[in-house]
């Protein structure tokens, strides 16, 4: 592998296979040589591999297996050394390991990535002033690379900056002399060096180490053990002796378990079970039962019922009067026998205030205030007591004691506003409490509570409780009646001020709200629900005109129209009739040329003045100039003509016409160009429809 140096470490000079002649390497390495292909030549061939490729799974010439193990070996070899110089020259150009590889995860990228990563780390010892050699911890490989740039940082830093110009050439030849010999070829440690155990090159000397139980002679090479018995450095426990072992040591119990235990692994003494063991000499009468380091022998029970058997072996009798827990019903007295035991009935002597019980076993109190007796009087109460009794007076009482009798107290006029909530009533030795109207007595019997009204229903439509009474309210479309507060009265919707600007056409008052509705034939209610939208005919198709007749629609209705061109025309389009070209007749040039008929509808109520037709020429001349007239159908007035420009004019309706009607308008227009004049008439149907 090529280090900073140079040169590969360890390549044979002379192998090859096939043969039975026997060589040696430069490091006294043995191989086998022959007459076909060499081992040097095998290795060349993967040495150029790696370095033409950058690829060694390539497929190799040769067919000696040996042959191809080395040229494997070699281009592995050759391609981690071209990775790590490739590492080692990243570090000292960029200071960082940043490459863009595109495999992160490859072994060049792993290759380059460690060396560089030692190269920094010897690099950042150097600058700190650390020492150069390297933690055998990282491994040889990181640790030669590590030296090696601590090193040359180190030769650097060396040179002054004024120096750099006088030794320029100097420092060429000894990179030169650097790259033709590796300074760590002869590592002084390797193979364990002059050193039993480990072993560390410094640079300047050879330290030796022993590992952990062990420590160096004064020779500096040779390594012996350690007793950690004398020197204290064991952790034996106490009552353990210590014995040392070579490299190490152990604990000893000093003395040991005795009898009935035996010494377990651990130095510590466990319990031997003789009965489980069988060791024990328990006769075939006898139980065998394990204590801690000895063993004890009960005989098997042979006793009847009401005895125990001791040790020995004899049967003692029970006193079940002493180990049961009353074994006697009460009123009766436990006696002990001969292996049992009997009961007998106690017979007690009551004294005064006492009696004795049905089943006369005990003494029970005699209760002299129970009823029909009354020893203490009217308006006192009884007490009772064991033996005895006692007078009071009863509760909401007061003793007198002028007249010895007990007096009601009023608790309501002592106790004023502390006893009830809203009113207090004082009734024979106590007192009553009660609520306003809205309220009712909660269950202590003093405070009181709101009651909620609307679960009653006393409202028409919405009950709201509020606290001691309630309010009803009604719901849209209906109002709350001023008479009695709780019927809800309809709203009339078209009765009011606005009731005019709810519906566009009529309004008619349902309870709770209203609706509105439209005239019976040529509207629909719109989507609002209070406006009228026309319905065209013609468009939907419940119109009834012929075949032969065009279809109108109208605010409200619809006209079938139909014409036919009158003499000297002919029909040009569906609304239009052209004049017949003239032949001798002196009548005939003086008729319009085009004959249009066009359709308006607009409602009575449409504001006016206002334009309702346009006429002029298709395409303006300049020189153009015409005239409009209205020649027939505004006996009444209702319509003018308005000139516009030069070359247009307007129709429009001066004045309202008062109520739904069909006009026929028939308007002339007489345009005057380059010298002649040219008529054209325009028939206005005009559908005045009923407004809303």
């Amino acid at each position: 592998m090529v280090w900073p140096g140079g040169r590969a470490l360890g390549h044979p000079r002379e192998m090859q296979v096939g043969g039975d002649l026997v060589c040696h390497s430069p490091h006294s390495l043995p191989c086998t040589a022959g007459a076909d292909v060499a081992m040097e030549a095998c290795c060349a061939d993967g040495h150029r591999m790696a370095t033409q490729h950058r690829d060694c799974s390539l497929p190799y010439a040769s067919e000696s297996k040996e042959c191809k193990m080395v040229q494997e070996q070699c281009c592995h070899n050759q391609l981690e050394e071209l990775h790590c110089a490739t590492g080692i020259n990243l570090a000292n150009e960029q200071d960082s390991c940043a490459a863009p590889y595109s495999d992160k995860a490859s072994l060049e990228a792993t290759f380059v990535k460690r060396c560089c990563h030692c190269c920094l780390l010897g690099r950042a010892a150097q600058a700190q002033g650390q020492s150069c050699e390297y933690n055998l911890m990282v491994g040889y490989q990181c640790g030669l690379v590590f030296r090696a740039c601590c090193v040359k940082g180190q030769e650097t830093a060396d040179f002054a900056p004024g120096d750099i110009g006088e030794l320029q050439e100097t420092a060429k030849i000894s990179e030169i002399e650097e790259e033709q010999e590796d300074p760590y070829l002869n590592d002084r440690c390797r193979g364990g060096g002059p050193c039993k155990q480990q072993c560390r090159d410094t640079g300047e000397e050879v330290v030796c180490s022993c590992f952990v139980g062990y420590q160096l002679l004064p020779d500096g090479v040779s390594c012996e053990d350690i007793n950690e018995c004398i020197t204290g450095s064991h952790n034996c426990r106490l009552g353990e002796n210590c014995i040392n072992t070579v490299g190490s040591f152990r604990c000893q119990r000093e003395s040991s378990c005795g009898t009935g235990y035996e010494l377990t692994e651990n130095n510590d003494c466990k319990d031997i079970d003789e009965c489980e063991s069988g060791i024990h000499n328990c006769l075939p009468d006898f139980i065998c039962q394990n204590t801690l380091g000895s063993f004890r022998c009960r005989p098997k029970l042979q006793c009847k019922s009401g005895f125990i058997q001791d040790a020995l072996g004899n049967c003692i009798d029970i006193n079940e009067c002493l180990s049961i827990s009353a074994p006697c019903p009460v009123g009766q007295t436990c006696i002990n026998t001969e292996g049992s035991y009997t009961c007998q009935k106690n017979v007690p002597n009551c004294g005064r205030g006492y009696h004795l019980n049905e089943e006369g076993t005990r003494c029970v109190d005699v209760d002299e205030c129970s009823p029909p007796s009354e020893p203490c009087g009217p308006g006192h109460r009884c007490v009772n007591s064991p033996g005895s009794f006692r007078c009071e007076c009863k509760a909401g009482y007061y003793f007198d004691g002028i007249s010895r009798t007990c007096i009601d107290i009023n608790e309501c006029r002592r106790y004023p506003g502390r006893l009830c909530g809203h009113k207090c009533e004082n009734t024979p030795g106590s007192y009553y409490c009660s609520c306003t109207v809205g309220f009712r007595l909660s269950a202590d019997g003093r405070s009181c509570e709101d009651v909620n009204e609307c679960n009653s229903s006393p409202c028409s439509q919405e009950c709201a409780n509020v606290y001691g009474s309630y309010q009803c309210y009604c719901r849209r479309g209906y109002q709350l009646s001023d008479v009695d507060g709780v019927t809800c009265e309809d709203i009339d919707e078209c009765a009011l001020p606005t009731g005019g600007h709810i519906c566009s056409y009529r309004c008619i008052n349902i309870p709770g709200s209203f609706q509105c509705s439209c005239p019976s034939s040529g509207y629909r209610l719109a989507p609002n629900g209070r406006n009228c939208q026309d319905i065209d005919e013609c468009v939907t198709g419940i119109h009834n005109c012929s075949i032969n007749q065009t279809c109108f629609n109208i605010q409200g209705s619809f006209r079938c129209l139909a014409f036919e061109c009158p003499e000297n025309y002919r029909r040009s389009a569906d609304t239009r009739c052209e004049r017949l070209p003239c032949h001798e007749n002196q009548e005939c040039p003086k008729l319009p040329l085009r004959i249009t008929y066009y359709h308006l509808s607009f409602p009575t109520n449409i504001q006016v003045p206002a334009v309702v037709f346009r006429m002029g020429p298709s395409s303006a001349v300049p020189g153009d100039s015409m005239q409009l007239a209205i020649t027939s159908g505004n006996e009444e007035g209702f319509f003018t003509t308005q000139k516009v420009s030069h070359h247009s004019g307007v129709v429009a309706l001066t004045k309202p016409v008062p109520e739904p009607r069909d006009l026929l308008l028939t308007v002339k227009m007489d345009l005057y160009r380059h010298g002649t004049v040219s008529s054209f008439v325009a028939k206005l149907f005009i559908f005045v429809s009923a407004e809303l």
